[in-house]
């Protein structure tokens, strides 16, 4: 089971839009197969700019005609937001504080993106700030990622994961085909913990996110995340002990 995404267009309201930071242009004629060699190249200069992981999207037909765009190869740069400032009560500093790591993290892809150009592919860094697209949509398609009971977008990496997208002439990225997350959805079913201690009481009676309600998005209040056993644990280590259950429960 997997959660649905809910009520997009509330987005974080205290971002500020990116300047454009690219330093070369997209070639005229780009290259589609990306050898493993470079591909190892860019992962290596994410890591190095303290990147997290990388998810790669491949957006079906369906998707694309759904909302409307005309490119399907996705590069997701993942970054740990930094829990001194997830754990700060909601606030305005809070959300300069939030908003200031973002804008340091979105100048680092336009290097991402001039990289893959130089590189002699198309590479377009995706507005995070489109209410026209939903990133977390794009996210999940990458089989990579599941949404949470309290609509987050949950990676294995950790629920503390803020993300970018570059869009790419890459045709043979490696695209995951399963998704190995949905067992979440039951996990959350059986927790609530973000539904318990959730100080806006931004649940319906369904026990789904009133984003009207959730302060999330403009005051940066993360008390939900900050509850979650997935921020405090980790993905392994839930797994583990979800898994343990399963197989007690099956005898």
């Amino acid at each position: 089971m997997c959660f649905e995404i809910m009520d997009e267009d509330f987005r974080f309201r205290y971002h500020h839009p990116l300047p454009n930071f690219y330093k070369v242009s997209n070639p005229a004629n780009p290259k589609t197969q990306i050898d493993n060699s470079v591909l190892k190249d860019l992962e290596r200069l994410a890591a190095e700019n303290n990147c997290a992981g990388i998810s790669y999207s491949k957006l079906s037909d369906d998707f694309r005609k759904e909302w409307n765009i005309d490119f399907d190869n996705v590069i997701i740069f993942k970054y740990l937001m930094s829990p001194e400032i997830l754990e700060m009560d909601q606030s305005k500093l809070k959300c300069k504080l939030i908003d200031d790591e973002f804008q340091e993290i979105g100048r680092k892809m336009y290097g991402f993106a001039d990289f893959l150009r130089k590189n002699e592919f198309s590479a377009e860094l995706l507005n995070p700030l489109d209410d026209k697209i939903s990133l977390r949509a794009i996210a999940m398609q990458s089989n990579d990622a599941v949404i949470t009971r309290s609509n987050m977008c949950l990676f294995k990496e950790g629920l503390n994961i803020g993300f970018f997208m570059i869009h790419t002439s890459i045709e043979n990225l490696p695209f995951k085909q399963e998704n190995d997350m949905c067992w979440v959805g039951e996990f959350c079913k059986t927790c609530g913990k973000c539904i318990r201690k959730c100080p806006e009481n931004a649940f319906d009676e369904n026990e789904l996110v009133l984003r009207k309600v959730c302060t999330a998005h403009r005051e940066g209040c993360s008390q939900c995340m900050l509850v979650c056993p997935f921020y405090k644990k980790g993905y392994i280590k839930i797994k583990q002990k979800y898994d343990k259950r399963v197989a007690k429960k099956r005898g």
